[in-house]
């Protein structure tokens, strides 16, 4: 059975998805459901996690949806969340391997947070919803409306009891909610933009926001009152982070630079520079020494905060680091792409893990024996996967396009945007046999 695909039908969701912020049009069929084509009979037994969250009709999912928003780790160190187009992923850090898919939002998921106890995680979606999640079980404990427009952001406050969020073009507030009863508590206005980032302070006293406006706000969280405003970017605040002292405020814009703000004086201390494209998420460590950011340029920088220097670049990720987070020792840092999670030694800059997330599909075409499933792709490249185990046994090139010759031994793929090309792949080998061009 072919799965439907529900169409935006009202005007703030038609809005919404064509209103673009990063002057680029966004694919919304990016996930990796294989519901819309016929799959084989040869399909065999698949890793649990391939089975979750299905719609009717699908037989197996190959990849996990595209990374649509930040990762975060759980308090204990012990779980990792990572927000994607068709759920929210939880992996457990000791084996990295998958526990759970949470499932429900009918759209994006575009934060998450978890709870300071660890026993919840809140995730606010391009639905218009924050969903609140016990971690135990996977249960969908309370939906929260109120926003009109797409959740960006979410945070809880230290002691737990309140959850902060940032909404998107067409409602630029901050809601407050109370934790336990789902209730909308406090909103606060004065962003002219979305609101891409909040966070708390340490004492739970203050909120701090970025957002598309070119503004870092903080905020009183009794009053609700606009404490200060912080004016120096000259681009979208995407992302925003308290010191653990709490008296540093570090934003990251799409200005390619990360500002360090003295939170008592609302002054701009420091600007680190040295990305060389947008910055998409900032993160303190856990002992305040070294932020970490990831950016538009491909790269993880980690940065002394005392002197501003680039300490490290770390390097691997092959599209947007969207999203960075230190695990709770600080040892290790996760980092979240269109094409992948990747955990990193912070003390040795290598690459200890990387979870695969293929992003949006453009193309699949199974080998006319139909062992092989070649997925072709946006943002990703070309993987050739194992039909019975669900392997993935061959990455190639980036494209938009693939078809396998009859004998199954050759793979042509097409491209489009990068270098405009046909190749000819051995399946066997990988090998790139001819290159087409004109």
């Amino acid at each position: 059975m072919i799965s439907k695909v529900v169409l935006p039908i009202t005007i703030a969701q038609l809005k919404r998805r064509f209103h673009n912020e990063k002057n680029t049009i966004y694919d919304y069929f990016n996930t990796t459901f294989l519901s819309a084509i016929f799959l084989p009979n040869t399909f065999a037994e698949y890793a649990a996690h391939t089975q979750w969250g299905l719609p009717e009709g699908a037989k197996a999912r190959l990849g996990k949806g595209k990374i649509t928003g930040n990762i975060a780790y759980s308090p204990d160190g012990n779980l990792l969340a990572v927000s994607s187009s068709i759920g929210i992923w939880l992996y457990d850090t000791t084996s990295y391997q998958e526990v759970a898919l949470l499932t429900g939002h009918t759209d994006t998921v575009n934060s998450v947070s978890f709870s300071p106890d660890g026993s919840m995680l809140a995730s606010g979606s391009e639905d218009d919803t924050i969903r609140l999640w016990d971690v135990a079980t996977g249960e969908n404990i309370k939906t929260l409306t109120g926003h009109t427009d797409s959740v960006r952001s979410v945070s809880f406050s230290p002691d737990g009891s309140t959850l902060a969020s940032g909404g998107g073009y067409w409602d630029e507030t901050i809601r407050f909610w109370d934790v336990e009863i789902g209730e909308n508590i406090k909103t606060l206005t004065g962003h002219t933009g979305s609101v891409y980032s909040v966070a708390f302070s340490p004492d739970g006293s203050t909120l701090t926001s970025g957002s598309a406006d070119r503004t870092v706000r903080l905020w009183d969280v009794e009053t609700g009152e606009n404490i200060k405003t912080l004016i120096g970017h000259t681009s979208q605040v995407k992302s925003v982070s308290f010191s653990p002292d709490g008296t540093t405020i570090a934003s990251g814009s799409y200005d390619n630079t990360i500002r360090l703000w003295d939170v008592a004086i609302g002054e701009n201390i420091r600007t680190l520079t040295g990305h060389t494209s947008l910055v998409e998420s900032v993160s303190f460590s856990p002992d305040g020494t070294t932020i970490a950011s990831g950016s538009l340029d491909d790269t993880v920088r980690f940065w002394d905060v005392a002197t501003g220097e680039n300490i490290r670049t770390l390097t691997g990720h092959t599209f947007s680091v969207e999203s960075v987070s230190f695990s709770p020792d600080g040892t290790t840092i996760a980092s979240g792409s269109w094409d992948s999670v990747r955990l990193w030694d912070v003390s040795t800059g290598e690459n200890i893990k990387t979870l695969e997330h293929p992003s949006s599909v453009r193309s699949v075409a199974f080998s006319p024996d139909g062992s092989t499933l070649a997925i072709g792709s946006r943002h990703t490249t070309v993987r050739l996967w194992d039909v019975a185990t669900g392997e993935n046994i061959e990455t190639l090139i980036r494209v938009r396009s693939v078809s396998f010759s009859p004998d199954g031994t050759t793979l042509a793929s097409g491209s489009w945007g990068f270098d405009s090309t046909v190749r000819l792949w051995d399946v066997a080998t990988g090998e790139n046999i001819k290159t087409l061009t004109g």
